[in-house]
């Protein structure tokens, strides 16, 4: 078990020091599409302008982590608190042996050239953050510019906001050129039932082929509590509604966690509570994110 020890003036909890063992195995060549990597902050400081400062976590305690519980590949989302410095990000990937990928996060002025060294790092994807709690969100026109700027690439858009909020982005979002990829589903209320509007619309993305959706973040939609269960309907739904367009992850080391602090164990075994079909994991946790972050470069 790893041992996470805080650094001082962090105003984020650190992840368990230990976590429990996964009552089930994942299988062969399974993807956490939605983690991160903070730091260390010596090596790679963090943004001025930052909005929370986490502890460290860096790449060697997440390559542990995913060890002990069997996932093979990853995906890792840069850190906001990181702002457009992609140091800690791409060493990461380096480290992975060509085993993980990255989503960057792009200054409304970014250039061809900037896209191109970081698809050469294993960057295959922009997130755009539409949470007040991380700052303003995008101008329509930016996410228009940057969508097609990452297009020749290949590389997808990652859209982190609410539940209320999704409808208001869909219009734009379907006209993107690219996939796009909702976080942490969309971070509906999970109390408010798998029939409320905004799980509704969520599952709607059937439709929308270009629409994929991450069954990440449980915790987020829950009451708080683990083992997070009352969001196992809602994990449901969407897998049921995007069986070939749904993710997992972990969003280990868990930043801003208000609740109890995930154990990326017992989250293993939620997600199998969620998708009992051994051929749907399959899908969601391997064959899906083969297709879109790629099997090899």
């Amino acid at each position: 078990m790893a041992v996470f020890q805080e650094p001082a003036l962090t105003d984020c909890r650190p992840p368990l020091a230990a976590i429990q063992t996964p009552q089930h195995a994942l299988p062969q060549g399974t993807w956490d599409c939605h983690c991160h990597v903070f730091g260390p902050v010596a090596q790679f400081p963090f943004a001025a302008d930052r909005r929370y400062t986490p502890p460290d976590a860096p790449y060697e305690k997440l390559a542990a982590l995913h060890a002990a519980l069997g996932v093979a590949r990853a995906v890792i989302v840069q850190a906001a608190c990181h702002g457009t410095d992609h140091g800690a990000l791409l060493a990461a990937i380096a480290a992975s042996g060509g085993r993980y990928r990255g989503v960057g996060l792009l200054a409304p002025d970014a250039d061809r050239e900037t896209v191109a060294q970081l698809h050469a790092g294993g960057i295959r994807g922009v997130r755009f953050n539409f949470v007040k709690h991380l700052g303003e969100p995008p101008e329509r026109a930016v996410v228009e510019r940057i969508a097609s700027l990452v297009a020749p690439f290949g590389w997808h858009v990652a859209v982190h906001l609410d539940g209320a909020s999704l409808r208001d982005w869909l219009p734009l979002l379907q006209q993107l050129p690219v996939p796009f990829v909702i976080d942490h589903m969309a971070r509906v209320r999970a109390a408010d039932g798998a029939d409320h509007p905004d799980v509704q619309a969520l599952c709607a993305l059937s439709d929308v082929s270009n629409a994929w959706v991450k069954v990440s973040g449980v915790d987020r939609i829950a009451s708080g509590k683990r083992p997070f269960a009352e969001g196992v309907p809602i994990m449901r739904a969407i897998l049921a509604a995007l069986p070939d367009r749904a993710l997992w992850g972990t969003d280990w080391p868990h930043p801003n966690v208000s609740g109890d602090m995930p154990d990326d164990g017992e989250l293993v075994d939620t997600f199998f509570d969620a998708c009992p079909d051994v051929a749907l994991r399959q899908r969601v946790l391997v064959d899906n994110p083969n297709r879109l972050f790629g099997k090899e470069d």
